[in-house]
Order: C-alpha cells, then structure tokens, then sequence
C-alpha cells in the first residue's frame, strides 16, 4: 500500500516548484542518501523542508557502495570504538525498526586455506567474536543477526561452490547488513520525508548557496527562483567543497566489479577472502539481486576534478580479480565481467598518508554566516549523520523545533510483506511490491522482465516514473532499478523505460 503524499513524480515537482515558497524553515542541497535523511529528520520534526538535486535522487556516491550495511566491525581494528558502536547502532535501526524490508542478514564466509595462516585465522575470529560483542551492545537480538561461528568444508562449499577445496580446512561465518539496493534505501527516504511535507525537487541546481538561502535553478526551464530559508544544510557529497570552499575534501575512490551468479555456482554468502600481506584488508564477492556478484573494494586517492560518473582504473581491477581468484577453483578473467562501477568517498582531509587512514567518522561544521556542512562518514550511519547536521543548524540558527524521532520512523515500503508478491519484488519494495504489480494494470508483458539475465520487470519502470520521481531512461536504467550495471542488459531494457516514461 502506497503511503498518503509520498508519491513522486513530474506533475508533483512542477507544482511544488511553481508555488515554492519564498521563505522555508530547511533547505537541503543534495539528494543523496545523507540529504534525503536530512529533509526526513527537519519535516518529521515539523519543519519546512526543501531539498534541491541538480541531477537525480542518488546520482553520486550514494548508489556506489557495496551495498552493506557495515556493523562496525573493520573500525575496531585501528581502534575506532566508538565509530564501530555507532555503526552497529544504526544497522540495528534499519534492520529492526526503519528499513527491514530492504536489508536483510547476510552470512560473510571466510575459507580457510593454505595461505590464510592459523594466527591470521584466529585473529580473524576473534574479530568476529568482537563483532558479536558489538552486535549485543547495539542490542540487535540474534534473530536477526545470528552470531559468528565456524563452519566445516563442505558447509563452506555449500554457500560458496566455486571456493577452492584443496587444503580447504573449514571456514569461518559471521553476519552483516546487506541492503537490497543503496540507491533504493535513498529513494525510500526521500518518499518519506514527502510524506512528511518536504519538497523533493530533482534536476534542482543550488547556486549562490549561503547560510540564509540559494538561487535554485530549474535545469529543465532554466528557470531561476530566489529562496530564502533559516538553515541551510550542504549535504553535497563530493561536491561539497564546491559549495563551501573554505572545507578540502580527499575524495577516495572505491570500485566494485559486476559478475553473473552463474560463474560463482550460486553464491549464498559473502565471499571475504584475505588480501595478501595484511590482516585487516579484505575483497568480497557479495550476492545481488538480477542474479549478479559485486566484488570490491578498493580505496585509492582520486585528486583532481570531480566527475559525475567515475571510472576504475586498470590496477584496481587487476586487483580485485587477483585477490579473489585465491579463493575460486577457475579463476576469473575480464571476460567474465558484466560491468564495473567506482564511487568516490567524501572524506575530509586530514592529512593522512593515505586515504585508507583518514577516518571514516562524519563531521559537521559551520561557516560563519551559518551554512552547514555534512561530509565523510558512510552509508549505514546517515540518520545519525542526517540527525547531527540538524541540530548543527538548529543551533547555529536558534531556530527550535521537536526532537529527532527518525530511530523509529519506519520508511515507505516498511511493514509486513505481502502474500503472492514475487520475492524480488518484496526486497526491492516490501509491502508496495504488490502496487508495482498492479501498476502492470492487466497487461502480462509488463510483468516480463525487461532484459536477458535480470528480474527487473517492466511494471517497476512505470511504478518508478508514478510514484519515485523518475523523469527519464538513465533514472529508470541507473537508479531506481539497476540494470543499467549490466551496459548490455541496459540497451535491451532501454525500449521498455521509453515505453514507461511515455505511459
């Protein structure tokens, strides 16, 4: 069941940018998982909220990630306590109370091989045991995320057939968040905090942005509006320097390679294999929906200009297929790849000698005329993030409003799932999976799934361009679905989300 006033689509922002006011409580510039949970925070807590996109809602590092929800547990290891509670913090609320519908347990399988030593392996488990300990904490109960344990080999061939099995000698398992898409979890929290009376405007450039408003320029018309607002909050990502230059971020690339399931045998867990000559570094090969593998992850300096689409290099996918080859029977070649995708981290610079060493926890900081700036941190802690920021604002602003309640507002699709929905669907949407199927109204075709390889039907182009403000073929292909990882998948899915827009 849809959610009264959260649909999104073309009619609705071009009515709420015709009446925009001129004056608002919040404006939010950037439509990224973090800015869409900022306009959540400010109109559940009764505020008046715009948020401006100059391109798409997740266009930037917000649809890159791995598509974890990271307990913390990598944080422990260079000592950061306290980021790894709040991580596990959060990735309870989203799996218990906020979001259940999109993340789900996921088993991360560690094979035990001949070069994965007997220390190394215990210090693994230990940090797994640690991450239990981190998981009662964050008073996450085991139902949900069961504890860490070791396994026999043929358990480990079981949710990973393509592992090696010469002088494989066990494995261990541990549990973590996935989410079923990053870019899905951004659109649910903008449709909420619509629900909530927030303006979500896309294709919505903020220009002239100070601490008291912005020019917001209609990228289709060219249409510029002045607006004033009391707080305004710079959740731009990698572009956020560009809007207050006194803060120097250290952008960090992280890439991921797209491989078909059909090469792992069926892969049921996390394939986490151990890069050579460290202990705290680590490629996975996580399962996907659209029968897919993800493998990643790299994290490489990315100075220079900021592109809208960044590209792995040729080292960084030489690397990943090197390590994770050491744990397969038949190596991977780059024919096997279906696509790549990079995202770039938004660190702030502290002068690390590496941008692996920067810390990954978030900072807000205030200019002088009271522009806020959120950046760094990662996907699994933007309410917290999103709730810090506010109350930054709201400070800086002496503005006062109701307190934060985002920890127990469950999103748009959260509830129980619907019975005879097809379970693609239901992870995607939760209880709107059976609306994406109506939204077929009768015809069969649009049930069918839209390229070779993929269960992406073209109902969910329709339902994205009524209900998830998709205006064109890329935010169909790209974001709301993700065909558009599969370059060839995409030019066969391409007639189907021209047929949607044209609906």
């Amino acid at each position: 069941m849809i959610v009264e006033n959260s649909a999104l689509n073309r009619a609705r922002r071009e009515r709420e940018l015709g009446d925009l006011p001129r004056r608002v409580d919040v404006l939010v510039v950037g439509g990224g998982v973090t800015g869409a949970g900022v306009a959540l925070d400010a109109a559940s807590r009764g505020l008046s909220v715009v948020l401006a996109e100059k391109h798409d809602l997740a266009f930037g590092t917000s649809r890159w990630s791995s598509k974890l929800v990271h307990g913390g547990l990598r944080y422990l290891a260079s000592g950061a306590v306290g980021i790894a509670h709040e991580s596990a913090v959060e990735r309870g609320i989203l799996m218990t109370r906020t979001a259940p519908h999109l993340v789900r347990a996921l088993p991360q399988l560690v094979p035990l091989l001949p070069e994965l030593s007997h220390a190394n392996a215990a210090l693994i488990r230990a940090g797994f045991a640690a991450g239990d300990v981190l998981r009662i904490a964050a008073r996450t109960p085991g139902s949900v995320l069961p504890r860490a344990r070791t396994i026999r080999s043929t358990a480990v061939v079981e949710h990973a057939p393509s592992v090696r099995t010469d002088g494989l000698r066990g494995g261990l398992l541990a549990y973590d968040g996935q989410l079923a898409d990053d870019a899905r979890l951004v659109v649910a929290i903008a449709r909420t905090a619509a629900a909530h009376g927030a303006r979500v405007l896309t294709l919505c450039a903020a220009e002239q942005v100070t601490g008291t408003g912005a020019v917001l320029r209609d990228t289709l018309t060219g249409t510029a509006i002045d607006l004033d607002a009391r707080m305004v909050v710079n959740a731009a990502g990698v572009w956020a320097g560009a809007i207050a230059p006194d803060i120097t971020l250290r952008p960090s690339r992280g890439t991921h390679l797209v491989v078909s399931q059909e090469r792992f045998g069926g892969l049921a867990a996390g394939l986490t294999v151990p890069v050579a000559g460290t202990i705290n570094r680590f490629v996975f090969a996580l399962p996907a929906l659209d029968h897919r593998v993800y493998i990643g992850l790299t994290d490489e300096d990315a100075p220079g200009e900021i592109p809208d689409v960044p590209t792995p290099s040729e080292s960084e996918i030489d690397f990943l297929l090197d390590t994770i080859n050491t744990a397969l029977r038949e190596p991977l070649t780059r024919a096997d790849l279906l696509g790549t995708y990079s995202g770039l981290r938004p660190l702030l610079d502290t002068g690390g000698s590496s941008t692996a060493d920067i810390s990954r926890k978030h900072a807000v900081l205030t200019a002088s005329d009271g522009l806020v700036t959120i950046v760094g941190g990662k996907l699994t802690t933007y309410r917290r993030m999103a709730e810090d920021a506010l109350d930054a604002a709201l400070s800086a602003s002496g503005v006062g409003a109701g307190r934060c309640v985002t920890a127990t507002l469950p999103l748009v699709g959260a509830g129980a799932a619907p019975s005879g929905a097809p379970s693609h669907l239901v992870r995607r949407y939760g209880v709107e999976a059976a609306d994406v199927v109506a939204a077929a109204a009768g015809d069969a075709a649009l049930l069918e799934p839209v390229a070779d390889g993929v269960d992406t039907i073209a109902a969910e182009f329709r339902f994205a361009v009524t209900n998830e403000l998709a205006l064109d073929e890329h935010d169909l292909l790209e974001r709301r679905t993700r065909v558009g990882l599969d370059p060839r998948a995409a030019e066969q899915a391409r007639l189907a989300a021209i047929a949607a827009l044209r609906a």
